[in-house]
């Protein structure tokens, strides 16, 4: 039971960190990517946690009595997955860690910087924002002039 739920649990991870990546990306805010991916993927995770509890749930109805434990404690690991630890845990954690999340170890950075790999200027640093002006050396005062 618990390969199958990491298994699933991991569905949920990349649904909600993937929507905080991109709004990080897009302003550079830790706080309020985590808020934001919290918000708009909220209803996704749910939505597949109420699937996958009710489909686990069939199994309860089952004469083997193997597939009744089994149903019956998949929709309890589903249902507090989705609610407990990937509504909780994850953005408390996240909001925590502050800027420690996008933190990447020097070969890694090193091999991404080699081969070109990053997304797109300006979806990472658009013009304007406090990462643009950061590293392109220019003041508040001297964008808003």
């Amino acid at each position: 039971m618990f390969c199958i739920a990491f298994g699933l649990s991991m569905d949920y991870e990349v649904f909600i960190l993937a929507r905080i990546k991109e709004e990080y990306d897009r302003t550079g805010d830790n706080l309020g990517a985590v808020a934001t991916g919290l918000e708009r993927g909220g209803p996704l995770i749910t939505s597949a946690a109420v699937v996958l509890a009710a489909s686990f749930a069939t199994y309860a109805s089952s004469g083997i009595v193997f597939l009744k434990m089994l149903g019956i404690g998949m929709v309890v690991v589903v249902l507090i997955d989705a609610t407990l630890i990937r509504a909780v845990l994850v953005p408390v954690s996240m909001r925590l860690a502050g800027r420690a999340n996008w933190w990447a170890p020097a070969p890694l950075h090193a091999f991404h910087a080699r081969f070109g790999i990053s997304e797109s200027v300006s979806a990472v640093n658009p013009p304007g924002s406090a990462r643009w002006r950061a590293q392109s050396g220019e003041t508040r005062s001297a964008v808003t002039r």
